[in-house]
């Protein structure tokens, strides 16, 4: 059965491409709380300071959120 290996083949690929596109989704989802979280605390920040750490909190989740989506689409190339 030559088709088993092609269809397998064919499988593979799209899980990969389905982990990839969840893995994009997390991150798009993450960075909208990261955003919404940001704002939200700065709006309620009392000085400029919290201000401050409200933006660098935020700037730090979003750069998490890239992060984890960027190590797990390197996983699917090693598989």
């Amino acid at each position: 059965m030559e088709g088993d290996g092609k269809d397998s083949s064919k499988m593979t690929e799209m899980k990969k491409g389905l982990v990839s596109l969840t893995a994009s989704l997390e991150e798009g989802l993450q960075d909208a709380k990261a955003s919404v979280t940001g704002l939200v605390k700065k709006a309620t920040a009392k000085s400029e300071q919290e201000a401050s750490e409200a933006d660098l909190q935020t700037a730090k989740m979003q750069v998490e959120a890239a992060d984890a989506a960027e190590n797990k689409k390197k996983q699917l190339q090693i598989i």
